[in-house]
C-alpha cells in the first residue's frame, strides 16, 4: 500500500459551489494526506466541507467510518485572507498550529503541522503553509514577509518532513517566465530568493519538483488573471513542496498526465517514497476573474509514502 499527500490552493469560491468538484475527486482518489492554502471561508462553512470529504472517502471505503478522515485548519482572524487546512486519513499522532513568536492576526491562517503515523510504525511530520504575497510599494508588507519567513528558517519538524505550500517566492529565473522584468518585484526580488537558497542548502532541504524536472523552465504554478498569462504560459513557480533528504532521494523522473478539469496536462513525479502531482491549470473563471474550482486552480499536489 501506499500514503498519498496533495495539496492545493482553495478558495472562498469554492465553498458557495453546490457541488464542490474536488469532492467528486476524493472519492475517486482518496489521497490519505491533503495540504490546502487560501481556505478563506469562515469555519461553518469549512466544517460540512470537510463532513464532505470524509463521507467520500468512506463511501470509497478507504475509511470505515466518515469520522476517521483527521481534520485540522486555521483561518486568518483577518476576514477574507489566507487560511490553511489539513485532513489526513493516516493517524495524527500531534498538531501544532501557527509559527512559535508570531501572534499578529496577519500572520493567523497560514501555518499548520502535523505528525502522523505511516503504517509502518514510523513518523513523519507533514507542514502546510502560506506565506506572504509582500507588496514593494508597501515597506510594511514586505516586513510582514520577512518576519514569516526569518521565523520559517527557525522552525523546526520531525527527523523526516515535508513542507508543502505557496511561498510566493519564484526561486531561479527557471521558475518564472519575465525574470528580468521582475526583479524588483516581490515574489522574485533577491532577497526573497536568499530565503529559498536557505532552506535548499543550509537546511538541506530538497525542492522535489526541481529536483524531478531539471534545469526546464517551469513548470509554473501560478499566472497573473491580467491579459492572456495562462494561454501564453507566461507564469511563475511560487509553489514548492520541500522534502528531507531521505524522503526524496528515491525520485524518479517525471511524466506527463492530465486532469478531468484541468486546461493544461500535468507534470508527475512518482519516487519510492513519495508521489508528488503538479496539476496546472484552472478549469472555469469566474467572471471577476476570482477563482471558483480549487481543483488545478494553481498547484495540485499528490505525495506518496511507501508502507
Amino acid at each position: 500500500m501506499q500514503a498519498r499527500l496533495e495539496r492545493y490552493d482553495d478558495h472562498y469560491h469554492d465553498f458557495q459551489c453546490e457541488r464542490n468538484p474536488s469532492e467528486e475527486w476524493a472519492g475517486r482518489n482518496t489521497p490519505d494526506v491533503w495540504c490546502m492554502q487560501e481556505v478563506r471561508a469562515p469555519q461553518n462553512e469549512i466544517d460540512p466541507i470537510f463532513d464532505e470529504f470524509g463521507f467520500e472517502y468512506s463511501t470509497a471505503g478507504r475509511i470505515s467510518d466518515q469520522s476517521e478522515l483527521h481534520r485540522m485548519n486555521e483561518i486568518c482572524r483577518i476576514k477574507g485572507r489566507a487560511g490553511v487546512g489539513l485532513l489526513s486519513a493516516l493517524p495524527v499522532v500531534d498538531k501544532r498550529y501557527g509559527l512559535p513568536g508570531l501572534e499578529d492576526d496577519v500572520d493567523s491562517g497560514r501555518w499548520i503541522e502535523a505528525d502522523m503515523q505511516t503504517p509502518q510504525g514510523y513518523v513523519i511530520t507533514v507542514v502546510c503553509v502560506y506565506v506572504h504575497a509582500g507588496n514593494t510599494d508597501d515597506p510594511e508588507k514586505m516586513k510582514q514577509k520577512y518576519r514569516f519567513l526569518d521565523t520559517m528558517l527557525a522552525a523546526h519538524g520531525g527527523k523526516q518532513a515535508v513542507l508543502c505550500g505557496d511561498f510566493n517566492i519564484a526561486h531561479t529565473p527557471l521558475d518564472i517566465k519575465n525574470a528580468k522584468a521582475n526583479e524588483t518585484h516581490a515574489g522574485f526580488l533577491p532577497e526573497e530568493r536568499a530565503y529559498v537558497d536557505k532552506w535548499l542548502g543550509e537546511l538541506e532541504f530538497v525542492d522535489v519538483m526541481r529536483n524531478l524536472a531539471g534545469d526546464i523552465q517551469g513548470p509554473y504554478t501560478w499566472w497573473s488573471q491580467r491579459g492572456r498569462a495562462f494561454d501564453n504560459n507566461v507564469g511563475w513557480r511560487i509553489d514548492y513542496q520541500f522534502a528531507t533528504p531521505e524522503l526524496a532521494e528515491t525520485a524518479c523522473r517525471p511524466t506527463t498526465c492530465a486532469g478531468p478539469i484541468m486546461r493544461r496536462s500535468a507534470l508527475c513525479m512518482t519516487f519510492k517514497p513519495l508521489f508528488i502531482v503538479n496539476r496546472l491549470g484552472i478549469g472555469i473563471s469566474h467572471p471577476d476573474s476570482q477563482p471558483i474550482l480549487s481543483i488545478g486552480a494553481r498547484l495540485f499536489t499528490v505525495a506518496t509514502v511507501m508502507k
